[in-house]
């Protein structure tokens, strides 16, 4: 007779602290200070204890709009991105001006791109898309109760917004034809965590 096998207990994985020390600056140089980013040059002592320089891209942070209508429905946009050579579909996004606050930069970026006007606005990811070298933190932001108006962009921005299903946007993931890294996050992290099925 087989003896019948104890399924094996799944180890619950605990996660180390957090070191509290940090880096130590021991020397900063600007490079470069231009409208939309800076370049700075640091000397750090890690936490590790190597010595080394990080070239780090300042920015003063942004902010992802997620607008979702009535219907459900998820509004869209689609602009020219220079440093890919393409069209892009996105969402609503937007530099930061210094100490602006995420829902007040939400509410401006929403209505320079797609003219939308939203009674209330919720942070749902607060990330650092390119740890590596860029210093920006980037705060994506569920807008709803949504008015429509004119849309008032910026003189170079050539904007076309559309509102997609749900189903739409995940072929769209899924195919590839959606590529911007910050609207795949906000999408799939809204429907596996926020949308109502």
């Amino acid at each position: 007779m087989k003896r019948k096998r104890t399924p094996k207990r799944s180890k619950t994985m605990r996660i180390p602290p957090e070191p509290k020390q940090k880096a130590e600056i021991l020397g900063s140089e600007m490079i470069y200070e231009g409208p939309v980013f800076g370049l700075r040059r640091d000397s750090v002592l890690e936490p590790t204890g190597v010595n080394t320089t990080r070239e780090v891209i300042t920015h003063p942070g942004s902010v992802v709009v997620l607008p979702v209508l009535p219907n459900g429905d998820i509004v869209m946009i689609r602009q020219y991105r220079h440093a890919t050579r393409q069209f892009l579909w996105e969402l609503v996004a937007g530099r930061m001006e210094a100490g602006e606050d995420p829902k007040r930069a939400a509410a401006r970026e929403l209505i320079e791109e797609t003219g939308y006007r939203a009674k209330k606005f919720h942070t749902f990811l607060d990330v650092f898309p390119t740890p590596g070298f860029l210093e920006e933190r980037m705060f994506l932001l569920l807008a709803e109760g949504l008015t429509p108006g004119e849309a008032e962009p910026e003189e170079d921005e050539k904007i076309v917004s559309l509102a997609f299903k749900r189903k739409k946007l995940e072929q769209m993931i899924h195919s590839g034809k959606l590529r911007d890294a910050k609207s795949i996050a906000g999408l799939l992290y809204y429907f596996r965590f926020l949308a109502r099925r």
